[in-house]
């Protein structure tokens, strides 16, 4: 995706608009499940997150009262806010229905599991979060993980090399 004037991602042919990804979510946690959730913003919110700025690096899901709530997100002061400007790292509500909500409730109850935001975006003109179901790796899944990825690397180029006639 390239970038627009506004420094925000501009939009694909589905109609997303990302604004921000938690890259190393994935390398952290094994995604088991994820679901898309709207989210209850304020006005200068909006306005900051088509701008681009957001940062779901330190953010979690937390069920309170049969309602999700996502914790940490930031998302940065509207530049041309007044004193109507909002936190910066406030709670917000997530849009989920009640079957949804629940299985996520029954899933983080077991032990080692939690909830992350994974991707935050626009579609049709709504602000959206991909939250994922995710248990978390341990250092030596990681350094696997690393290790497989170089070998289908490594991998890959071998082929491309004998498919130019080179030798290995």
């Amino acid at each position: 995706m390239a970038k627009g004037k506004s420094g925000a991602k501009k939009e694909d042919a589905s109609g997303h608009k990302l604004v921000a990804s938690n890259k190393k979510a994935r390398h952290d946690y094994h995604i088991e499940d994820t679901f898309e959730a709207g989210m209850v913003l304020q006005g200068t919110e909006v306005k900051s997150l088509r701008m681009g700025r957001a940062s779901l690096v330190d953010g979690f899901v937390d069920i309170e009262g049969g309602e999700a709530w996502l914790h940490g997100v930031h998302i940065p002061e509207y530049a041309q806010g007044t004193w109507t400007n909002h936190a910066a790292r406030r709670k917000r509500k997530l849009l989920l229905n009640r079957v949804e909500i629940d299985k996520i409730e029954r899933k983080v109850s077991e032990k080692g599991h939690t909830v992350i935001p994974l991707s935050l975006y626009f579609v049709k003109g709504r602000a959206k979060v991909e939250i994922g179901l995710a248990k978390g790796k341990k250092s030596w899944d990681k350094r696997q993980a690393i290790a497989e990825r170089t070998a289908d690397r490594e991998k890959q180029e071998a082929i491309g090399r004998r498919l130019k006639g080179m030798s290995d």
